[in-house]
């Protein structure tokens, strides 16, 4: 697989800020200068070098650009160029995780190098997991860079070993860029400190002077990192043209030119949404009964709890088990009587809507906690296996699309993993990782529909012990995985090789011929380390404050891709495909609150209240270009807004606002605002409220498809009134008739194919190897000889009459009577294959019956009507594995597509201005036929006008595979014609019509003609 990338107009936008910022700036390609050869020199073959050209634009030009691009953005305004490190342009881009900004700092270095000729590059990090990481994204980007610019970029990681590269750094005239993590140059290691040293493998010279006679722009990425001491002293040294920071949560504040904080991504729906599986612990006062309520199902009788206990098994052993129990159940019988569970441990009340159950002595639990004798191993048992059914939940949906998923989980120690001291070397948690899967896969595999085999083959398919890897440093010494060096300043690890599986096989993870979906590391890993199809965190450690929520689903935040290397970012299904569900330790509630408030913060640069002078002087973009709001329009906004209830007293936007926009229900603007109602939108929307946090949901309650206000419609209800009817059906016809009818298509169209055999003859050959005997080459065929007919018989005894009466549901005595009535001839052709003349006869008689059957047919209205309920039932739990994407005329938010056909079908629907609801019909909705119910797809109501008749049913047709499931088929809709022509006449005159259809476009041609 090989990733692939394409222009977004977010990360254009992110480019131009910076790049417009030194507008004027003349174009150079490179000033020429001597590299100093070094006293030891001894050839001159470095002298000519290329830096970077000064920059020629006075402050206050730089000043004014930054302002016009601040004024764009509507972002705060700068009234100075904010100094640091020896720098006066220090712009800072806010970007938040997943977004792409890798991408976009390498992108601006292409840019500036077209527009202005800079060519020296320094991208600087604070970690080996980040420098390994941008190293990875300058190699996958280059081809696509390459095809945008038509040039390549030379990039290397510095290392002081390998000081040859600075040479080239310096003395090439293309674009260089160079990598450099911060412990190459502020840590006190004897290695780290070569840079500032004159070195005689260097020709006695500084390499840190060698680097800063180029000039080089430098590129900070996540510069919160690194803000200590030691660096903030050694950046100067490096004699930067300018200083660009990128970060996601920027601590020190410069000249912000730049922001897609954590708001803007989720809502423009450049990252993932986020689920949260909660587990939480409390003690049971006097009892030790363990108890752990996975969640709850949804079913069409009552609800059914998900319920892990302990068993007493027929052996005397004590084992813990998930059980589905329903109300009124008995925990001390369903547990072999333990005494734990004898007072009160019976199931009073299921609560579906809240997610929760009681008993009789009053214990209340929710879902996702576990209580009584809990231990640390017990939650993280059952971390590992809410990790795996999230996984397997989401694999079962995305396998169609061809995108493959990845669970992540964090651990702090190896140990805990790959334990060396054990025969099999699994530690902990890689066992319960491996005897929770095959339990979970076992389950799977059975509740898996049936004609979801592409799927059930690949699960079937991966061991257990292959599907899960370790992903950690590695000792060289002893080839054996090794905690990282994490140092008492920082959280990320210093070795050199840490995490390089994990970072370097980006694509081969992605493809499903690498088993490996499940991948436990170590929990410093952090920024630096993403991969796109991570959909599942689970952090099997204990909660400490060193690593913040926001920074532990940074890692799979990123949208995910498709075997094709394609990202999956269609902004009317994005967010139906990627949800990132995090398994955490501590509940829900506090996670989600956790995680909101730690958004909340980093939203520094967003102003907290909608006033008047807040709205004064923001730009919108008239047909005139930018034009500021005048404090008279500013006056407006802000009476609109509270008016409408939209600002509190505080100035605060309200919920009601969010809401009424997301229902599309806003007041309307003043009409002088009208014309530039979506630039002043969003520029309330830049106005922080809590309401605007990413909506975090649960990732236990499954995903839900309830009926939604089309379902309401009139004209859907008409056309429900019309088909809701139940009748049964009579068939009246003569068995004389169907005899002869049956007597003379078999006279006409049987015709058996007789057993034959064929003898073949062969010759070994000469100077035969070994290796042709064993793959039995020694033989030439030289001949061949059919024989047929009489030469072969079947020593079987067959049931004749009993085989056809059973094949075609006829009496022995009808079969019998239509075989003795064809002629002699037709009826000698069963000694010469009985299988083929049984399956046969089989076959043209049951076409005649069938074809007489549809003759007679007769249905008969009842009293009986099909309740709204069936719309209802089973509609939680579904597989939406083959759900569409979010519909707008369905009567549910998707449906579960069957086919090609159904899909395109449904795009037509959804997107037809004609139409106006459609349903697809329940299995519930079932019209009585002699050949078994029939279920009809789709029931569609048009506009009246648009088409002569507004009400239809339709069966989209080409997912029948065996000639057997045609013929049934076929009965069947030739019944339903009859079942929607008759029962139609007792309902309306305006009856309903029905019709097989291949697609929306033949749909249409059906309806639109003069006499249907």
């Amino acid at each position: 697989m090989k990733l692939k990338f394409k222009v977004q107009p977010y990360q254009t936008d992110a480019v131009n800020a910076v790049v417009n910022c030194l507008a004027g700036q003349p174009m150079s390609n490179g000033i020429t200068y001597r590299i100093d050869p070094g006293r030891k020199a001894q050839t001159s073959a470095f002298e000519e070098g290329f830096k970077n050209a000064d920059l020629v634009l006075a402050e206050p030009q730089v000043l004014a650009n930054i302002k016009d691009v601040q004024r764009r953005q509507n972002l705060p305004i700068s009234d100075k160029l904010v100094a640091s490190a020896g720098c006066r342009i220090n712009l800072d881009i806010e970007m938040e995780t997943g977004t792409g900004k890798t991408y976009c700092y390498i992108k601006t270095i292409f840019e500036m190098n077209k527009r202005y000729g800079w060519s020296k590059f320094i991208i600087m990090v604070p970690s080996i997991a980040i420098r390994e990481g941008v190293h990875k994204s300058l190699q996958i980007t280059a081809d696509h860079f390459t095809e945008s610019y038509g040039k390549k970029a030379r990039f290397f990681i510095y290392n002081s070993k390998r000081l040859h590269e600075l040479e080239s750094f310096s003395s090439d005239a293309g674009i260089n860029v160079m990598v450099i993590n911060i412990q190459a140059f502020a840590a006190r290691g004897a290695d780290n400190r070569r840079i500032y040293e004159e070195l005689d493998d260097f020709q006695s010279r500084k390499p840190i002077d060698v680097i800063a006679s180029n000039r080089p722009i430098l590129i900070l990425d996540e510069p919160q990192k690194m803000e200590g001491a030691a660096t903030m002293e050694a950046l100067p040294k490096f004699k930067p043209l300018m200083i660009l920071r990128y970060s996601a949560t920027h601590k020190t504040q410069h000249n912000r030119v730049h922001r897609l904080d954590a708001l803007d991504a989720y809502n423009q729906k450049l990252v993932k949404k986020i689920a949260v599986r909660g587990i939480q612990t409390r003690g049971l006062a006097g009892t030790n009964a363990y108890l752990y309520l996975e969640g709850i199902e949804i079913s069409k009788k009552a609800p059914v709890a998900r319920l892990e206990i302990e068993v007493k098994l027929a052996s005397g052993e004590i084992k813990r088990q998930l059980k589905r129990l329903e109300f009124r159940d008995d925990l001390f019988a369903e547990s072999g009587e333990l005494d734990q569970y004898r007072d009160g441990f019976t199931i009073s009340q299921i609560d579906a809507r809240n997610d929760t159950v009681e008993f009789t002595n009053g214990l209340v639990l929710q879902a996702g906690e576990a209580t009584g004798d809990v231990s640390e191993r017990d939650i993280r048992r059952i971390q590992i296996r809410e990790t795996i059914k999230a996984h397997l939940d989401k694999e079962k949906q995305l396998f169609a699309q061809g995108i493959k998923v990845l669970s992540l989980f964090f651990i702090d120690e190896v140990v805990k993993y790959r334990d060396y001291a054990q025969p099999d070397e699994k530690g902990e948690y890689a066992r319960v990782f491996e005897e929770e899967y095959e339990l979970l896969k076992a389950d799977y595999l059975a509740e898996l529909a049936i004609d979801n085999d592409a799927y059930r083959k690949h699960l079937a398919g991966i061991d257990a012990a292959k599907t899960h890897n370790g992903y950690f440093s590695i000792d060289k010494k002893t080839n054996r995985l090794k905690d990282p060096a994490v140092g008492a300043r920082s959280v990320d690890s210093d070795d050199v090789d840490a995490y390089d599986l994990i970072l370097k096989d980006k694509e081969r993870l992605l493809s499903f011929a690498e088993p490996t979906r499940f991948i436990f590391s170590h929990s410093a890993l952090r920024e630096g380390w993403d991969n796109p199809n991570v959909f599942v965190m689970c952090m099997l450690k204990h909660s400490d404050n060193t690593v913040s929520r926001r920074q532990e689903v940074g890692r799979g935040l990123r949208l995910s891709v498709d075997q094709n290397g394609d990202r999956m970012d269609n902004p009317a299904v994005v967010h139906d495909i990627n949800v990132l569900t995090v398994v955490a330790s501590e509940s829900y509630k506090n996670f989600v609150a956790g995680l909101q408030k730690e958004i909340a913060d980093t939203l520094t640069s967003r102003p907290r209240k909608a006033t008047e002078a807040y709205f004064t002087g923001k730009t919108i973009t008239t047909d005139a270009g930018p034009v500021e709001i005048t404090p008279a329009m500013a006056k407006q906004i802000y009476r609109y807004l509270v008016k409408n209830d939209y600002s509190d007293d505080a100035d605060q936007i309200t919920s009601a606002y969010h809401q009424a926009k997301e229902a599309g229900t806003l007041a309307a603007l003043p009409d002088e605002l009208k014309v530039h109602a979506d630039q002043i939108f969003q520029i309330i929307d830049s106005v922080f409220s809590d309401a605007q946090l990413p909506k975090v949901e649960d990732g236990r309650k499954p995903k839900t498809n309830p009926l939604n206000e089309n379902f309401e419609k009139k004209e859907f209800q008409e056309l429900w009134r019309r088909i809701n009817q139940k009748a049964v059906y009579r068939v009246e016809f003569d068995s004389d008739e169907l005899v002869r009818k049956c007597v003379s298509a078999l006279d006409s169209q049987l015709r058996v194919t007789p057993l034959q055999y064929t003898v073949q003859i062969g010759i070994q050959g000469d100077g035969l190897t070994d290796e042709q005997l064993k793959a039995g080459d020694g033989f030439a065929l030289t001949g061949s000889t059919t024989e047929r007919g009489g030469s072969v018989h079947s020593l079987v005894k067959y049931d004749l009459l009993g085989k056809i009466a059973e094949n075609t549901e006829l009496t022995r005595k009808t079969a019998a009577e239509i075989l003795t009535g064809i002629q002699g001839s037709v009826f000698g052709q069963f000694k010469e294959n009985p299988e083929h003349f049984i399956a046969e006869a089989s076959r043209i008689i049951a076409e005649q019956k069938a074809t007489m059957v549809i003759e007679r047919l007769a249905y008969d209205g009842l009293a009986e009507h099909y309740d709204v309920d069936i719309f209802t039932a089973n509609q939680t739990g579904q597989d939406f594995s083959k759900a569409s994407a979010k519909l707008k005329r369905h009567v549910y938010d998707y449906v579960v597509i069957d086919s090609d056909i159904e899909r395109k079908f449904v795009d037509g629907l959804d997107t037809a201005s004609e139409v106006v609801v459609y349903a697809k019909l329940p299995r519930g909705f079932l019209i009585p036929t002699p050949v078994g119910d029939y279920n009809p797809d789709w029931a569609i109501s048009f506009k009246e006008g648009s088409v002569k008749h507004i009400y239809f049913v339709a069966e989209t047709k080409g997912t029948m595979s065996s000639m057997k499931l045609r013929e049934i088929e076929n009965t069947k809709i030739a019944c339903a014609r009859k079942f929607f022509d008759e029962i139609g006449r007792h309902v309306s005159e305006d009856r309903v019509k029905y019709d097989v259809v291949t697609s929306y476009e033949k749909l249409m041609g059906i309806v639109s003609k003069p006499n249907f």
